[in-house]
């Protein structure tokens, strides 16, 4: 697990654990010292673990500043999804086990995933994302690792809707030179996901300091690629993955390029034309009709 110290979820625990009652107290030393086993608790659940009431830990909830259990919960899942290793994550989906329905129960987690994502991303920052991207003359999509397939995906869907597109895989090198050496100013969207890749991370920091915009798209508010970024799009889910949420982000870009291409209005129908042209010309794609 990442340092506690560093995760706000755990540091209002710890510094309001000496004014809680004595129950309280038991409570919050569970959750810090098992938040792995807490994150999956219900109230109920945590309060026969501690041998407390309900009530204290609605109480408990509430004096920490969250508006009720599922908040606190869902800032809980955060700190854990950031620090689990491998083995934890394996350990959490039931690898090891024989006999489990894994596509059922994958289906209805990706669903629940989904509504999460419904009921709580912000459509707003989603249409800014769009306006920068119809402004921007040049565009850079940058990801690594899992969060590359993300930005390979945004970065190609955008090449149908305008010019000017470039996908960087932010696990190169070269993304640094291409950056310093882009037109200024450009438009650079990072595409990361937990757990944060240490190069994305640096490459924001450089990012800051350019003439540049930086947009994030990310699976998380405590995500600290966010603290360089001029705008970030949380892309949030319900569960804690064993490799990635990927169905949650898709939907993100989907809905990104989609009102992009509806903003393009006519200049979209002439720029189709033209790659269609191309397609056709080339033999780029499978085509049905004879030649």
């Amino acid at each position: 697990m990442n340092d506690p110290i560093s995760h706000p979820v755990i540091n209002d625990i710890s510094n309001k654990l000496d004014s809680l009652t004595p129950k309280a107290q038991i409570l919050g030393n569970y959750i810090m010292q098992n938040p792995s086993k807490a994150v999956f608790m219900t109230t109920k659940g945590l309060a026969q673990t501690c041998d407390i009431s309900e009530a204290t830990v609605v109480r408990f909830v509430s004096t920490l500043g969250y508006e009720g259990y599922s908040d606190f919960q869902n800032a809980l899942k955060d700190f854990v999804n950031t620090g689990l290793s491998l083995p934890e994550r394996a350990d959490i989906k039931g690898i090891k086990e024989h006999g489990a329905d894994r596509l059922h129960r994958g289906v209805l987690e990706e669903l629940g995933n989904l509504q999460h994502l419904y009921e709580n991303i912000s459509v707003e920052t989603m249409n800014e994302f769009v306006d920068q991207l119809d402004k921007a003359q040049t565009v850079y999509v940058v990801g690594s690792r899992i969060s590359y397939t993300y930005a390979y995906y945004l970065g190609w869907s955008l090449t149908k809707i305008r010019k000017g597109i470039h996908i960087l895989k932010g696990s190169d090198s070269t993304s640094f030179d291409l950056l310093v050496n882009a037109n200024s100013p450009s438009l650079v969207i990072l595409t990361t996901s937990t757990r944060y890749p240490n190069e994305l991370i640096k490459l924001a920091r450089m990012i800051q300091r350019s003439s540049h915009t930086l947009l994030t798209m990310t699976d998380s508010s405590i995500c600290p690629i966010t603290g360089f970024s001029d705008l970030s799009l949380v892309v949030p889910s319900r569960s804690i993955p064993f490799i990635g949420n990927v169905s949650g982000m898709l939907v993100a870009i989907q809905y990104i390029v989609q009102e992009l291409a509806n903003k393009r209005g006519e200049a979209l129908e002439n720029y189709h034309k033209q790659l269609e042209q191309v397609y056709l010309e080339n033999d780029i794609l499978f085509n049905l009709k004879p030649r």
